[in-house]
């Protein structure tokens, strides 16, 4: 398990009366995964859709149902164990929060668990709605809304879609990776890059014949969302720049798509190197070098079985552009994806693009490189050399964002 934003902290999830309580056995589970202690709080009517069971099942601890009971059937270890629980939370969560959850912690009702531990927190709280459309829309709950964030508390969705009854509209509760997200960027926003401004390009770029065919490369971009999300986890303000890759946007980057290697440049050159230069640039992308001079109009036919002559230029150098531009990022880091002599031709692209770092991978491994999981790096700068063993990309991520975050 990687050391994430997550790692040891504690949250309490708190469970109300919906339908939508199953994904919040989900984000349970995801948040224990990433590292973190998880005490869920279930009210009487939680209970009703999910078992206590389930929840200590996904993770491994106790499950608080009654502020009355001291025993280990669901109550408290004392009778102001819930002092305890509120004062010590990392974090608080409430998914589902329903539209009587939300009227209950506006006029600060403590008749239950849940409402006397938000009240005695001392940490962020976030409730994620979920309920009827008409129940949303009423104005009494749009009031306790309005009541709540003028507290402080950070309200997470509602997502729009088909509720259980069948209308379409706002109030459906986001889904369990969408609320994982939000907890890592709350835990890590006054992380070591608070402040910073990070770009990060990711993916590959497409480079087009005809309206139908393009010249592109294996990258799925799976490195370059990691760092993102590495680099949110640590506080930092992320714009990710990312060619075609079918990967959920990181919660809380800025997302810039683009497809071309012109595209991308021109992005990288606006974000990284504009008026107010970004921190740093992560220059994962993998750019194509070629792009067709001509591109056709119509889709190129087969003709007597001859194959197209297609003529091929060179795309933009996108590092050697950043390198010589004034508006320069702090640190610029690259990328090196070598079929042979990796170090050396690592050490070659450092030198000559004027990079602060790079990151070189051998791509003729099959557990590294590209449209895998895994990844074998050597970060080279310009008076060192550290070289890993097999990893996941995201312990790749958390290892370059430390090397970063120790030079900003």
């Amino acid at each position: 398990m990687i050391n994430s934003v997550l790692s040891g902290k504690r949250i309490i999830l708190g469970v109300t009366g919906s339908i939508a309580a199953y994904k919040a056995c989900i984000l349970a589970s995801q948040l224990t995964q990433a590292g973190a202690e998880v005490d869920v709080i279930m009210t009487e009517s939680a209970m009703r859709f999910v078992t206590p069971l389930s929840f200590q099942a996904l993770t491994g601890r106790p499950v608080y149902t009654s502020m009355w009971e001291t025993d280990s059937g669901g109550g408290l270890g004392t009778h102001i164990a819930h002092v305890g629980l509120g004062h010590s939370a990392d974090l608080l969560i409430i998914a589902p929060a329903t539209a009587h959850t939300l009227a209950r912690l506006a006029h600060g009702l403590a008749d239950d668990l849940l409402s006397v531990t938000a009240l005695a927190a001392r940490c962020p709280i976030i409730l994620a709605p979920a309920m009827d459309v008409g129940m949303y829309e009423a104005p009494a709950t749009q009031a306790n809304i309005t009541v709540l964030r003028e507290r402080g508390v950070i309200f997470a969705g509602p997502g729009q879609g088909r509720m259980a009854s069948g209308l379409e509209g706002m109030g459906r509760l986001l889904e369990p990776e969408e609320l994982l997200g939000i907890c890592r960027v709350i835990l890590g926003r006054s992380g070591p890059l608070a402040g910073k401004h990070l770009v990060v390009t990711a993916g590959p770029t497409r480079e087009a014949i005809d309206p139908v065919r393009f010249i592109s490369n294996r990258s799925s971009g799976k490195q370059g969302f990691a760092i993102a999300q590495a680099a949110l986890d640590q506080g930092a303000r992320v714009t990710l720049i990312s060619g075609p890759a079918a990967l959920p946007t990181p919660v809380g980057a800025e997302y810039v798509r683009v497809t071309s290697a012109q595209e991308m440049h021109d992005a990288v050159l606006s974000y990284a190197c504009g008026e107010t230069p970004a921190d740093a640039l992560i220059m994962s992308a993998a750019v194509a070098d070629f792009r067709p001079v001509a591109v056709s109009e119509q889709k190129l036919k087969k003709e007597h079985n001859q194959a197209p002559q297609i003529e091929l230029a060179r795309t933009p150098d996108i590092l050697m552009a950043v390198s010589q531009n004034p508006s320069r990022p702090r640190l610029v880091i690259g990328f090196a994806a070598e079929s042979e002599e990796l170090l050396r031709n690592a050490r070659e692209k450092l030198e000559r693009k004027k990079l602060d770092l790079i990151v070189a991978n051998d791509i003729t491994l099959p557990d590294a490189g590209f449209e895998v999981d895994t990844n074998r790096v050597a970060l080279l700068s310009t008076d060192a050399v550290e070289q890993y063993e097999l990893a996941s990309k995201e312990e790749v991520a958390a290892r370059l964002i430390t090397w970063l975050t120790k030079r900003l």
